[in-house]
């Protein structure tokens, strides 16, 4: 008997104490024992449970219903019309879910397993043991202490997910949500330089620039936008187009400076106007200081190079 689906269904329980079998109720001692001699008694080989079904029906309202009970003197079927029928209360609406109780751990990622699929909870109870309710229907997450923290649909399929955004921690949300059309709607809000420099990341095969992008966008909300697309067209008169010198020039406020002429950030020695078109087209290629500096045994290499190119380009090109 589950205390669950009695409490589901409206019912009272009144247990028996342990090794006391002459305090079971009447329906027990009697009623059963009836039903096995009276109706089951014979019926042999099984029957279908349809044609059982229907015969149950008839025994009750014929046989077992019209006899005189052996306590209450009366007729079954009449007591039930006269007096307890119009006790009885209706079904719940919906029928009562049976479940598997498991505990688990609550993973890092913010989701327990449960019946090979995966279920969210709260990121504050990450590490914590869980207790995990999984019915047909739902598959409910409670706290040590039996406190309800989620209650989702059950999964339809071994290996799926059930995530609620409400459950991870704020800062993970927007890379979990980032898209391809987000990043460029947004970015062309922001201004033709931004729109540009996005739509250059998100192009870049083989690498995924994806997450680089968002960042970019999200500079907006540090920085403001007006300052992000001033940024954006510095980087890019200098053919400078990555997050990080991106990042320096609002750092540094060099958005704020008048852009150098063209003519002039060439006679700097801008080394990124050179180096960018390689690394674009080629991201995987390494800068031949590397091999120099391997045959030399000195040190160098494209970390160097980069880093020299990034601040050249953010100061335009001044020496």
């Amino acid at each position: 008997m589950c205390p669950r689906g009695r409490e589901h269904d409206g019912c009272l329980i009144d247990p028996n104490p342990p090794r006391t079998p002459r305090l079971k109720g009447k329906v027990e001692q009697g009623g059963v024992h009836y039903v096995k001699r009276n109706f089951l008694a014979g019926r042999t080989p099984p029957q279908p449970v349809d044609e059982l079904n229907r015969a149950l029906w008839v025994w009750a309202t014929h046989t077992a219903g019209q006899r005189v009970h052996g306590t209450t003197r009366e007729r079954p079927l009449v007591r039930f019309q006269t007096v307890e029928q119009a006790a009885l209360r209706p079904l719940p609406a919906t029928p009562y879910d049976p479940a598997v109780w498991k505990q688990v751990v609550l993973h890092r990622d913010c989701s327990v397993c449960f019946a090979q699929a995966y279920y969210s909870a709260p990121f504050r109870l990450v590490g914590q043991s869980l207790w995990v309710r999984g019915g047909a229907r739902t598959v409910e997450r409670y706290t040590r202490d039996h406190q309800l923290v989620a209650t989702p649909t059950r999964a339809r399929s071994p290996g799926e997910r059930q995530t609620h955004l409400d459950h991870l921690p704020p800062e993970k949300v927007p890379g979990l949500t980032l898209t391809r059309e987000a990043c460029r709607a947004h970015a062309a809000a922001i201004g033709p330089a931004t729109s540009d420099l996005v739509e250059s990341l998100l192009e870049q095969r083989p690498l995924d620039r994806l997450r680089v992008a968002g960042r970019v966008r999200r500079l907006a909300q540090s920085f403001s936008a007006v300052r992000l697309e001033r940024a954006c067209a510095r980087a890019a008169h200098f053919g400078a187009g990555d997050y990080p010198t991106l990042k320096r020039i609002l750092q540094e406020g060099l958005d704020q400076e008048p852009l150098a002429p063209a003519s002039a950030a060439g006679a700097g020695g801008t080394l990124a106007t050179d180096a960018t078109p390689a690394a674009g087209r080629y991201p995987f290629v390494r800068h031949a200081s590397e091999f120099v500096a391997g045959l030399f045994g000195g040190s160098g290499g494209t970390g160097g190079m980069s880093a020299v190119s990034g601040a050249r380009a953010a100061r335009g090109g001044a020496q």
